[in-house]
């Protein structure tokens, strides 16, 4: 028995109702739809992302918390994601396809207080970048769009994987040197701190 009309499977990719108004109204150059359309939910996840990197930023120069190095590197990847998102609408674009603009959701960054919950944060929401790549690769060998596979895995997906790894590395060593998920701080997060010049490559 078939699905009904309009539904879908459970996905790790945002869904953009809004969206679906719109694409019938300029042509597209072999695009197919549902790929046009999780493209633009994944855009706006990553601008999302950065935004949650730049408060993260935030809390790291403030007086109670000054880790200068930590920061810089959180407004490093904010910056890159920022880039991303725009080498996405840029192929979005490209390929005849639109962005709908959307309202942006607070970054969700209340609850941190410390080091560690921060990188934490910024691994699961790496790890759910990724898995949304993937997911978007597989619907567009789906619906026979190789030429998105072929972007998303070479300029999004595959760049992914080694900040991925680093990510868990100073996690790992954050663990180690005593960082704590409270405000208390301490000689750790002095010592990841110090370790920013390890981190300026990603």
């Amino acid at each position: 028995m078939s699905a009904p009309v309009g539904k879908r499977l459970k996905t790790n990719i945002r869904l953009c109702t809004a969206h679906r108004a719109l694409v019938s109204s300029k042509a597209k150059q072999n695009f197919p739809v549902s790929v046009e359309e999780a493209l633009c939910g994944l855009s706006t996840s990553v601008l999302e992302f950065a935004y949650r990197l730049e408060a993260l930023a935030k809390i790291f120069e403030q007086d109670s918390l000054p880790l200068s190095r930590v920061a810089a590197f959180f407004h490093q990847q904010s910056t890159r994601e920022q880039e991303q998102a725009k080498a996405m609408l840029k192929y979005l674009s490209a390929r005849g396809g639109q962005y709908c603009n959307k309202v942006i959701q607070r970054p969700g960054t209340d609850h941190v207080c410390a080091l560690l919950p921060a990188l934490e944060l910024m691994l699961r929401q790496w790890k759910e970048e990724m898995a949304i790549m993937v997911e978007l690769c597989q619907l567009a060998r789906e619906h026979e769009d190789p030429h998105t596979v072929s972007v998303i895995k070479s300029c999004f997906l595959n760049p992914l994987v080694p900040k991925i790894k680093l990510l868990g590395d100073l996690l790992t060593n954050a663990h180690r040197v005593g960082c704590t998920t409270d405000s208390s701080g301490g000689f750790g997060e002095y010592l990841i701190d110090q370790l920013y010049k390890d981190l300026s490559s990603a």
